[in-house]
Formats: structure tokens, C-alpha cells, sequence
């Protein structure tokens, strides 16, 4: 399908994708402290599952569901759970620009997977936009290679486990609906969140402090993927990831207002210096995929 090129409708879809991440960042941390990462993910698949079989179903797309694929489903859904439960407890640990910062550098990791499991070539670009990458967290992290950090750890592991998702998402979408895609991630992270429980033993149900906290992470993680999806297909990449690098800033302050967080110029300054690498990666793409299109129309 032809992309639809309409950067200002885009831009507003993206705003609504930096908002929906931002909010379930916070929302996050707010229930963090009564909450397990697995009790966290269970109630916010829950929430998933029932929004889109209440929507797949009030636009009669239920018959999309399909099941030929369900082992590729199984093992993408088992690496973003894997994701995302690391997010949410480097949520608890460390700065919120620090965790989005870290979250970032996902795109680097694609290019790293790719090479190693897809035989993708290695460019130019993608040299560069790697190293910076890796800069960038080192600038962001500062590990201190005799005392760890478990919330570095963990947020710059999710990164890793998203950009194997992501890499298992781009063969599930040359088969597989939206519908499909999101059904099996909602309804797999639920079965594995209630495994998580069962072996966790005791669980701390929600409260009605916690509810309406836990309701707005189920909706606003569906929401924030709905909304970059639709910004993919209204401009190019090249357009619209540079908007969701405004997350960092945006996060950065509301960890100070509402958490009190210290500004870190160093968080900032490896966060740039990893968007600058994201840019560059983008940039290329755009420019390769140019070239073939020439190619490919030339007499």
C-alpha cells in the first residue's frame, strides 16, 4: 500500500504517541511501589485484551485473528515481555530520562541484530550510528564496572529485548494484521503474566488507589502504539522519529516536577548524542531507499 503523505496529521498522531508513553511512564512509577513488574504487566495485558476485542468486535475485524503463526507470535511476545518487565522496574529504579534515554538506543540494537541474524550489510551509515549509540549510553549510564546499577541494567537490557521484537514484528506484518498483531500480544503477555504469578505466589491485587493507575497503562501502551503506527503511515520515518526524540526533554522535566528528579546535563548530553545516532540511521535509510526506488524506475 502507497504512503500517504501528510506530515501535519502525522505530527499530531506523534504527539499523541509522546503523551501515551510519557503517561505510562508515570503511571508506572506511581503504582511501582505496591506493584510487581509481573503484576504490572498481567493487569495491563487484561486491560489490553478487553480493548481490542471490544473494538476488533465493533468493527466486525475479529475474523483478522489468525493462527497459522502462532509460533512466531509466542516468541516475539515472550521477548517484549521479557522488555517489557525490565522497563517497568528501571522505571523504579532509576531517573525517568535515564530509562527513555537508555530506551532509545533500541534502534542501534536493531542494526546490531540485523547483522548478526538477518546477513543484513554493514554501511557507512549504520558504522556510524552504532558507535554514537553505544557512546551514548556510556555517557547516559557511566557504569561503574565494580557496582552495577540494577536500573542501568535492566533499562539498556530492554532495549535489547524490544529490538528483537522488532525485528520479529517487521516478518509477522508481511503476513499479519494490526488485529492479529495486537491480539496475540495482549492475549500471550497475559498467559505469561499469569504464569509469572502463579510462580511468584503471593499477589497484591489492585486497590482503588492503584486501579485507575493500572487501567491507564493498559490504555495508554496500546494507545501510544496505535498513534506512532498511524504517524509510520501518514509520513516517513525520517519525518516522524525525530518528534519521539522530544520524549527525552519532555520526560526529563516531569520527572522533576513530579518526582523530584535532579536535572543531569550528562543524561541529557548522552541522550542527544544517541538521538544524533537514530537521526544518522534514519537519514540513511531514507537516502538508500531513494537510491533503489531510481533504480528500480529507471528506464
Amino acid at each position: 500500500m502507497p504512503q500517504t503523505h501528510r506530515p501535519g496529521l502525522a505530527a499530531l498522531w506523534m504527539i499523541g504517541s509522546i503523551v501515551s508513553f510519557s503517561t505510562m511512564a508515570i503511571a508506572g512509577r506511581y503504582v511501582s511501589d505496591v506493584h510487581s513488574t509481573f503484576e504490572i504487566m498481567t493487569f495491563r495485558s487484561l486491560t489490553g485484551v478487553v480493548i481490542v476485542l471490544a473494538v476488533a468486535g465493533a468493527y466486525r475485524r475479529l475474523w483478522e485473528i489468525r493462527t497459522e503463526r502462532l509460533k512466531q507470535h509466542f516468541f516475539r511476545n515472550l521477548f517484549h515481555f521479557t522488555g517489557q518487565n525490565l522497563w517497568f522496574f528501571a522505571l523504579a529504579s532509576i531517573p525517568l530520562a535515564q530509562v527513555f534515554a537508555l530506551e532509545f538506543t533500541t534502534p542501534v540494537w536493531v542494526i546490531v541484530l540485523g547483522l548478526a541474524f538477518l546477513g543484513e550489510r554493514l554501511t557507512g551509515y549504520r558504522v556510524i550510528a552504532a558507535g554514537l549509540g553505544f557512546a551514548g549510553i556510556l555517557i547516559v549510564a557511566r557504569p561503574d564496572f565494580g557496582a552495577l546499577e540494577p536500573g542501568l541494567m535492566t533499562a539498556a537490557a530492554s532495549a535489547i529485548f524490544f529490538a528483537a521484537t522488532i525485528i520479529m514484528t517487521k516478518a509477522l506484518t508481511r503476513h499479519e494484521s494490526i488485529v492479529s498483531i495486537l491480539f496475540w500480544l495482549t492475549s500471550l503477555q497475559l498467559a505469561f503474566g499469569a504464569i509469572s504469578l502463579v510462580l511468584q505466589g503471593a499477589v497484591t491485587w489492585p486497590t482503588l488507589a492503584t486501579f485507575p493507575w493500572l487501567v491507564v497503562i493498559g490504555v495508554s501502551g496500546l494507545l501510544a502504539h496505535y498513534c506512532l503506527t498511524t504517524a509510520l503511515s501518514l509520513a516517513p520515518a525520517s519525518f516522524v522519529m525525530p518528534i519521539d526524540f522530544t520524549r527525552l526533554p519532555l520526560i526529563a522535566v516531569v520527572g522533576m516536577v513530579l518526582f523530584g528528579e535532579k536535572a543531569d546535563l550528562l543524561i541529557l548530553l548522552g541522550g542527544g548524542v544517541i538521538i544524533l545516532a537514530n537521526w544518522i540511521n534514519i537519514r540513511g535509510e531514507s537516502r538508500a531507499r531513494r537510491r533503489q526506488e531510481q533504480v528500480v524506475l529507471r528506464p
